[in-house]
């Protein structure tokens, strides 16, 4: 399955979670219905991943979190806020560097309508 197959599932399952919820929910409530869709939509899916970091030629076991990484393929950061900055923004995109992945999905559960609250991000496609 490649990077856009995935994505149109996230997409399509973000956006019925949100009809059925709406937003005001905290991030890691959406973070577990998130991930039951998408393993319900036979992804496979994990949850907290710690990503390692190089510094200065010192490896660092824990970076930073990624949210959920779906088929090891593409992560997603998911936010519950009024409006999403471009620091998320950038923080997506230094995710995908570092964890060396080519795309992730910034999911805004904040916004009215979900669409509003999408934003793809691509490392290197």
């Amino acid at each position: 399955m490649t990077e856009n197959e995935i994505g149109k599932i996230i997409v399509d399952r973000a956006i019925q979670l949100h009809r059925v919820t709406g937003p005001g929910l905290l991030e890691s409530v959406y973070e577990v219905l998130l991930a039951y869709e998408l393993e319900s939509a036979g992804l496979e899916i994990i949850r907290q991943v710690p990503i390692p970091i190089k510094y200065n030629n010192i490896n660092f076991e824990e970076g930073f979190r990624a949210d959920i990484i779906v088929e090891n393929t593409v992560i997603i950061e998911l936010k519950s806020v009024e409006a999403v900055s471009n620091i998320h923004k950038k923080q997506l995109l230094t995710y995908l560097k570092l964890a060396d992945l080519k795309l992730g999905y910034l999911l805004n559960f904040g916004e009215e309508l979900m669409v509003r609250g999408i934003t793809r991000i691509a490392n290197k496609l």
